[in-house]
């Protein structure tokens, strides 16, 4: 039992390091950013001179997806990353879950109606903005033939209807049109589509060559921000959240901000299906074109006109070739809002779901994906977040019953040779290894399993993890009440109850589990370990807290029927001194 003790304490005290750790990596001082490498580009001939904007993407040198072009475009001259240009018209637009601000090249404003910043707040939640730490969503185009003309996300696009567009009564969708006239009889249609309780916008370009020449370009679209600071705290789940930039290649990928930038340099990936991401706490940006599309993706990082630093994450393609008299178009789905589980499904894009980051551990992403298809089945039943975890805990109990049965009828078989372990110990004084050597044969000859109370543990230890990552990541739980005193799941315990219970419950398990073995050192070590953990999880998500007390007491609940189920196993021997 010795040994069963420390490697419970080694188990509990890995938890402990892995959830230190994650807070840790998010918290600990930042180092000085790298020299930005300078990303910009020649244009056209050497006596142009101009040099382009980092967040409007030069095509020298990149693998340029879906087209015939034989040229290698260019980028347009130096512009604004960050605002409008003062000749640009915006358009509002409302629905019943967004209010937008566009100037058809950028999304620059976006409010998440039904999400307010906090609790009892009525300002909600917004994404895209242009102040101090800008954050848009750009759209425009590459030339594909020297000196041909094209649009860019800053200049070029014009709105068909000026003024504010509001989703009127009745009507499923609201459709925001802007236009781009060319020089060479080539125009490039816009149009910004808003449907009814759907955070996704349809963005689709219609390419129409009324011209008297072949046209080719390339679209480009891309996600640029300069993160506000990172939240810190124990505290605070949003010190715990990823922020920053995925995209899928095949497979999922993330570079998390580093101060003002992502970090671990560039990327440039050519892919099919793949999408681009700007994630954050509860809320979430993405581009993601069309199925059948090829993309250059990439990581960009630069400074915006005013010296703000901005990272970009990018993809350009797919590209076009439009014959005199002909037209082509292609369409991207820009996604505005929260990491709502059953809408992002409901895109069917791969990979999309795991914008859900519950973690960058496949497997805990894995149990977490399925820890939270259980608590929303439940929450469709109960109607009740909490009660919805709670009714987790009886689950997971009732699976790991037949593990949590054995490690209770092996504490008890245990209490039976206490006196026997404490004879050998009186017996073999300060000489460990012996003590330990005789120890071990009497569970050989008892057929006593010392490390048979240890496997429910580690059962329980990857789903407390995933479940840690689901109370923090998942937007559903956002400011959902419990009762009583827990009005938000997502947040600490604000007076403290749950975590004084955890430990009251982890005290009184310790008085029901067998204790021989132990020096005085390891026995102070597990009497310290509820201080510890309720410590510790004074500043975890309520939720959280309340799955543990729930399991805490199930098991405390648990062995106390099967000690007394099983007494005439733990009833000690007679020890006859010699």
């Amino acid at each position: 039992m010795n040994q069963t003790r420390i490697f419970l304490i080694f188990a509990w005290l890995m938890v402990a390091t892995l959830l230190w750790m994650e807070w840790g990596k998010f918290n600990a001082p930042k180092p000085a950013p790298a020299t930005t490498t300078a990303v910009t580009e020649q244009i056209g001939s050497a006596a142009n001179g101009n040099a382009t904007s980092g967040t409007v993407p030069s095509a020298s040198g990149m693998a340029l997806p879906g087209s015939d072009a034989g040229a290698v475009p260019t980028a347009p001259a130096a512009m604004s990353a960050t605002t409008a240009s003062p000749s640009k018209q915006t358009v509002s637009v409302t629905t019943d879950v967004l209010k937008v601000v566009l100037d058809g090249g950028s999304v620059l404003q976006a409010d998440l109606l039904a999400y307010p910043q906090s609790k009892g707040s009525s300002t909600p939640v917004r994404l895209f903005n242009q102040g101090q730490h800008p954050y848009a969503a750009q759209s425009g185009w590459l030339p594909g033939q020297a000196g041909a003309a094209a649009p860019n996300h800053e200049t070029g696009f014009v709105p068909e209807q000026a003024g504010a567009q509001v989703l009127a009564d009745g009507a499923d969708s609201v459709s925001v049109p802007f236009i781009w006239n060319g020089p060479d009889g080539v125009s490039i249609r816009r149009t910004y589509t808003f449907s009814r309780g759907n955070y996704v916008v349809q963005v689709q370009d219609q390419v129409i060559n009324a011209g008297s020449k072949p046209w080719q370009g390339y679209v480009y679209r891309q996600l640029i921000r300069n993160p506000p600071p990172k939240a810190s705290g124990m505290h605070n789940p949003e010190s715990f959240s990823f922020t920053g930039a995925t995209w899928y290649d095949g497979d999922y990928q993330r570079r998390k901000f580093n101060e003002d930038y992502l970090e671990d340099g560039k990327v440039n990936k050519q892919t099919s299906k793949g999408w681009i991401a700007m994630l954050q706490h509860h809320f979430f940006t993405a581009w993601i074109p069309q199925a059948s599309d090829t993309t250059t993706l990439s990581l960009d990082q630069t400074k915006s006109a005013n010296g703000i630093d901005l990272s970009v994450v990018r993809e350009v393609g797919p590209g076009v070739n439009v014959a005199p008299g002909q037209q082509a178009t292609t369409s991207a789905r820009l996604w505005v809002g929260p990491k709502l589980v059953d809408k992002i499904k409901a895109e069917k894009v791969p990979g999309l779901d795991r914008a859900v980051d519950y973690s960058q551990f496949s497997i805990f992403a894995l149990i977490g994906q399925g820890l939270f298809w259980i608590l929303s089945h439940l929450h469709a039943f109960i109607g009740n977040w909490g009660w919805s975890i709670v009714g987790l805990v009886v689950i997971v109990k009732l699976a790991l019953y037949p593990l949590s049965a054995a490690q209770y009828r092996s504490f008890a078989k245990m209490r039976k040779f206490q006196p026997r372990i404490a004879q050998l110990k009186e017996r073999y004084g300060d000489d460990r290894q012996k003590f330990q050597t005789a120890m071990m044969e009497l569970y050989k000859k008892e057929k006593i399993n010392p490390m048979g109370g240890c496997l429910p543990i580690l059962v329980q230890m990857p789903i407390f993890l995933s479940l840690y990552w689901v109370l923090n990541e998942s937007v559903e739980l956002r400011q959902a009440p419990w009762a009583f005193w827990i009005h938000d799941l997502t947040a600490r315990d604000p007076y403290f109850i749950l975590p004084v219970v955890n430990m009251l419950v982890m005290w009184a398990t310790q008085k029901l589990t067998p204790a021989q073995g132990m020096d005085p050192m390891q026995q102070k070590m597990m009497q310290f370990m509820p201080l510890v953990f309720g410590a510790m999880m004074a500043f975890f998500p309520s939720g959280l807290v309340l799955y543990w007390v729930t399991n805490g007491a199930l098991g405390l609940l648990q062995q106390w029927w099967v000690t007394r189920r099983f007494g005439h196993e733990g009833k000690p021997d007679v020890v006859t001194s010699k």
